[in-house]
Parts: structure tokens; sequence; C-alpha cells
């Protein structure tokens, strides 16, 4: 059901100190840079939020302890999702407008690596695991990847690509499970979601699941899985085994992204006609009340996209693609805290710590 593919890099500017324009090593596709000098430690410690700038090609590095843009250079055409690596010294971003996942240095956004999915992959979403695998949905191949990212030092040692098919259209964000055993991706063409199995030969499964669902993820104790529809203003609750769906929610309208809460306790929908969020109970599957980012007549002024929490669930980050702003909501208050500028149509969002 799947394919793998392995490329070990033999040579490497084990000299140099940082990266620089020069490709240290490259093999069937894969480049990877030099290595960067300083620790993870010291790049985690700052609270930092990346932002992809779709329409400016551009990735954002975001001081949030002054609110401050500190740095901003070209990532690569159309950037969507990105996700840090788990010792937060790495940046990975899914280019969207073409067939790459781009792994940058967070301290200085250098271009640390640059992995080739295949033609026409468009990867999307995009998860880095905690046990260090990198999974990406490529809408354009109806499948997803595991890049698996032995990293030695500062710099990697070798890629192991493996491609898992959907089979549907538009297979666009993923939720991936703790034990790495399946993901899920929701396909925006064909209605539906799929469970990919990723340690056996069971073929995938797919259900319908409302109209266009996008946003998708996983509860914290594996046992549910979350979808919103987008084209039918709801959110669902799904046996991420059987899936089943379990219950359906009306939200606000056209909700684009769900994320939840990291204490397990809520969901949160990011509503882009209503300008606003959504919260779920998890426990009674009932709303409990809506937050107001800005509002449905500055809606398409706004256009409110990526949502992301807080690593201790105190604020929410909602990515305003159109004003170019990412709004920062203090989750117990609903107030909007203040309104953080970034590149050029910021839509995906990345936090460390």
């Amino acid at each position: 059901m799947f394919r793998t593919l392995t490329a070990s890099l033999a040579t490497f500017a084990l000299g140099a100190c940082a990266p620089g324009p020069d490709a240290a090593g490259e093999a069937n596709g894969w480049t990877v840079y030099a290595p960067l000098e300083g620790t993870a430690e010291e790049v985690a410690n700052t609270p930092t939020l990346f932002v992809a700038n779709k329409r400016g090609n551009t990735l954002s590095k975001i001081d949030l302890e002054t609110g401050e843009e500190v740095l901003r250079l070209p990532s690569c055409v159309n950037p969507h999702e990105l996700a840090t690596s788990p010792d937060g010294y790495f940046v990975a971003l899914a280019c969207y407008g073409g067939q790459t996942v781009d792994i940058f240095f967070a301290q200085n956004l250098v271009r640390a690596a640059t992995i080739d999915l295949g033609e026409n992959a468009r990867p999307h979403g995009i998860v880095w695991h905690e046990a260090g695998a990198i999974y990406v949905s490529a809408e354009g191949r109806q499948s997803i990847f595991k890049i698996g990212t032995p990293v030695v030092g500062d710099f990697f040692d070798d890629f192991q690509l493996t491609e898992f098919p959907t089979g549907k259209q538009g297979s666009h964000m993923i939720a991936v499970a703790p034990d790495e055993s399946a993901a899920w991706t929701t396909d925006l063409g064909s209605r539906t979601v799929t469970r990919i199995d990723l340690v056996g030969d069971a073929a995938p499964v797919s259900v319908t699941v409302g109209e266009e669902p996008e946003g998708i993820a996983l509860s914290p104790d594996g046992e549910t899985l979350w979808v919103s529809a987008r084209g039918s203003n709801q959110a669902f609750a799904l046996d991420p085994v059987t899936m089943e769906v379990r219950e359906t929610i009306a939200v606000g309208q056209f909700p684009l992204r769900l994320a939840i809460r990291p204490q397990g306790d809520v969901a949160v929908t990011s509503d882009l006609m209503d300008g606003g969020l959504t919260v779920i109970d998890l426990a009674s599957a009932q709303v409990t009340r809506s937050i107001a980012v800005s509002s449905p007549e500055n809606a398409q002024d706004r256009f409110q996209v990526t949502i992301l929490w807080s690593d201790d669930g105190s604020k929410i980050y909602v990515a305003e693609t159109a004003s170019n702003t990412v709004a920062e909501v203090d989750y117990a208050t609903g107030v909007v805290l203040r309104r953080l500028p970034t590149g050029e149509g910021g839509d995906g969002l990345a936090i460390l710590p």
C-alpha cells in the first residue's frame, strides 16, 4: 500500500559554522545545507511565532514577548502549513505551490534542507511528530508522506521517504496518532475523511463527512477524531478506528480549521464568514460559546484561516490572511489582546515553545 525510498548523504561541510547558499550534500532530490552554530535550547527559550506568508512567498518570525516581527525571509512558492521540530531547532514548511518540504533553522530562518516529494505533490498539511518523523499531505498525488529525519548533531544525515495513497481528491489537512499507527486526512474534493494505516497493509478507509471537510484534530487521548466541514457549517466527532460518526454539531459559518486545546477539554473552529471562533466542549459535544475575533461585516477584510493554541492553553492565535495580521486572543475572556503584523497572506502558524 506504500512505497519507501531512502537517500543517504555521504558528504557534509562539517567545518562550516553557519548555513550558506551552497549545499553541503545532495542526493536523489534531497538537498542538505551546512549546520548552524548554537543549541536548540538557545532557540527554543524565546516565545516565538512562525508564519507562512502564502502570497508573499516568505516565512516570518515574530517575538511574542514584544509582538514584533523580527525576521522575514524568502521561503518557497505559496507556502501553507508549517510545523516545528520537537526540540524547537527547525521549522518545516509545506510548499503548496510546488513539490517540496523545506526545512529552516528556527534561529535565523536559513534553509537547512529541501525534500522533494515528486511531481505534482502540492504538499499542504504537515505534522512534525514527537517521535521525530514529519508527516505531510500531498494533495496533487492523492497521498501522504512520512519523512524519516535522522539528525546527527545540528544537521541531517539522511531522509527516508514513504508514500501512502489516500485515493481521494484534495487530501488537505492531516492528523497523526501518538503511536504513529495511523494518520487521517480531510479530503476536500471527495467530501471525505480518510484513515491511513501506517504500520500494516490495510487499505485506506474513507467516509463522507459533511460538505468540504477541512479542519481536523485528534483528541489528546487518541479516542476521538474531530473534523470541521466548512461547506455545511458543522463539526463532527468520529471514532478514529471504525470511522463511525458519533456526534454532529452546528458551528459558525465556514469553519475552515479546528484545533483542540492542549489540555484536551475544548475544541475551537475558525469560522471565516463570521470572523469568530466556536468553542465546543469535548466531553458533552456541545457548543459552549462563541468568540468574536472581528465581525461578520469585517470577515472578508480579515479572512481568518489557521488557528493555533499557546502551549498553556491561555491564548489562541488566529491568522488573518487578508489584513496580514495574526490576532492574539485571550481564551478566558475572548478579548483580542493585540494584532501582530506579518507578511503578505499569513496563513500557516507554528509556535515555540
